[in-house]
């Protein structure tokens, strides 16, 4: 026999050695605890040779554990141990940080200079004025929602909650996010999921969510219900309509909550089944071109009695959305609003390939969006909204400059109301009661202490802002342009957003005139009554 093969069997034979060895002596009261233990390590022992599953087990009896033990609890050691505060994983320490201090109305002030190396590719910054501006009320801090073609606009805040959904979040997560809502005046998306009970609880400001599934207004075979529709839609607590078309983690895959997640509560929001998996197609029934897309936000806004309607997406083919925009111009209805996804977003699992390799990010969707409403003399009648990975004012700042009327934050509330980022959200296991549906778990979730964390996270996230456009001279955030942010190229050069991006001027679509070729290029291909580009094979 090798000495390697004793040195991996030494431990359980020692184990079962002990164990036989010492069973004549079990009177001696020192002595059966430690045969109690051999003993039980000798059965694991056993067990790890007979099963199949795990070949290191098989060859290291009771030491291959250890093994599995470790790699179960590495996330948390990198976490708490390990991880730099900069590491973004997704979210880094500073900023996870940053949220929870102003959730809990801590100050977030940091002493002895920036631990970033601001001479690092890709740095950026607000530049700031000589004569900054006089501090302005970021209550004040709002955007009117709804075209010319709306009948109850909404005046939003410029920081709002993205769409989570009731049976992804658990009822006392909604519960909180909303009465934080109420608190602040601002607006609480609903996520797919439908409107819960728990989002009418406290009265906060909602928008529904509309996705695939149509949950809320369905019918038994899965189709878009009118009549439901209209009856939740006109309450008044919901103040806008967002039809999603995909969203930033999981673009052109649908949505997906476990049957294990899936509680009677959750099957009556919804209007599905118990003991399935919820699926949402990852394809909308009620329409499949643009024109269509366009006259059912048209069906919408007439049925919900002239509230703001708009789509939420995360920008894939480029000539698709053109489409739309085309749609806009063949049809004369526009919707109210546009929410871009960032493919950095996502508080939901998704597949790896998906969540790493789908999507464009979220800047360059924003900023394609933002300059085809512009080239076609559309931009001031549509408001545009933003979602992806942020947290901080200066987040919202550096949306707000490219084209963004208002930002939306899922995670960032996420961690508001106690989320630690144990990225165990499809588990039902979240630690913190967050997003899940144990009942048990969810207790730990104390209403209206997260409550009143959203709230602060909320307006201090604003008044941070405000302190931001101060310097910069700036008294509004619609006052943001792009000549105000600033990127490192490299280690000797620096450009405004206004030298790096294109910016279409007003009208250039329409009359041909366009600058740069990828914007001519894609509106060529653009269709309104099809997603097909128009030359297939150019694409």
């Amino acid at each position: 026999m090798s000495l390697s093969l004793l040195s991996r069997y030494a431990f359980f034979a020692g184990c079962v050695i002990f164990t036989l060895a010492s069973l004549p002596f079990l009177q001696h009261d020192w002595l059966w605890p430690i045969a109690l233990v051999t003993g039980l390590l000798s059965l694991l022992g056993l067990f790890d040779l007979l099963q199949s599953r795990h070949a290191v087990r098989r060859n290291y009896p009771i030491l291959g554990n250890i093994r599995y033990l470790v790699e179960g609890i590495r996330p948390e050691i990198r976490q708490y141990l390990l991880e730099s505060d900069s590491d973004a994983l997704p979210f880094s320490r500073a900023q996870r940080s940053l949220v929870y201090s102003r959730a809990k109305n801590e100050s977030a002030d940091k002493p002895f200079g920036t631990l970033i190396d601001v001479y690092q590719t890709g740095f950026e910054f607000i530049g700031h004025s000589m004569r900054p501006a006089p501090l302005s009320d970021p209550s004040g801090f709002r955007v009117t929602v709804g075209g010319p073609q709306c009948t109850q606009p909404y005046s939003a805040s410029v920081f709002n909650i993205s769409a989570m959904s009731f049976g992804s979040l658990s009822a006392n997560a909604i519960r909180a996010l909303n009465q934080g809502a109420k608190l602040g005046n601002f607006a609480h998306d609903t996520g797919e999921g439908s409107i819960s009970p728990y989002h009418r609880e406290h009265g906060g400001d909602l928008t529904w969510e509309l996705g695939s599934g149509y949950f809320g207004c369905r019918t038994s075979d899965g189709r878009f219900d009118p009549e439901r529709f209209a009856a939740q839609a006109q309450n008044p607590q919901v103040r806008m309509i967002e039809i999603k078309m995909s969203q930033g983690a999981k673009p052109g895959h649908g949505g997906i909550l476990p049957k294990h997640k899936v509680t009677r509560e959750i099957a009556e929001t919804r209007g599905i089944l118990m003991g399935e998996d919820c699926v949402s197609p990852s394809r909308h029934s009620a329409f499949s071109t643009p024109i269509e897309l366009m006259q059912f936000v048209q069906q919408l806004r007439e049925l919900s009695g002239g509230k703001p309607v708009g789509f939420k997406f995360c920008l894939g083919h480029p000539w698709e959305f053109m489409g739309i925009a085309k749609a806009m111009l063949e049809t004369g209805i526009l919707p109210d609003f546009i929410v871009i996804d960032g493919k950095e977003g996502g508080t939901g699992a998704a597949p790896v390939e998906f969540t790493d390799h789908i999507g464009v990010p979220l800047r360059e969707g924003l900023l394609f969006v933002h300059n085809t409403l512009v080239g076609l003399n559309l931009r001031d009648k549509i408001k545009l909204g933003a979602s992806g990975k942020i947290v901080s004012a200066f987040d919202i700042a550096s949306v707000l400059a490219i084209g963004a009327d208002w930002a939306n934050a899922a995670r960032g509330f996420m961690f508001a109301i106690g989320c630690i980022q144990s990225q165990s959200c499809h588990t039902n296991k979240c630690p913190t009661g967050v997003a899940t549906q144990d009942t048990l778990r969810q207790r730990a979730l104390v209403v209206p202490d997260k409550a009143q964390r959203v709230y602060n996270f909320h307006r201090n996230t604003l008044k941070a802002l405000a302190e931001m456009l101060a310097a910069a001279g700036l008294e509004h955030p619609s006052q943001l342009q792009p000549k105000h942010l600033v990127r490192r190229m490299s280690a000797t050069e620096i450009k405004l957003f206004s030298q790096l991006h294109v910016f279409l001027k007003p009208g250039e679509l329409l009359t041909g005139e366009v600058n740069g070729q990828f914007y001519s290029r894609m509106w060529q291909l653009a269709r309104a009554d099809s997603f097909e580009p128009q030359e297939i094979a150019a694409a």
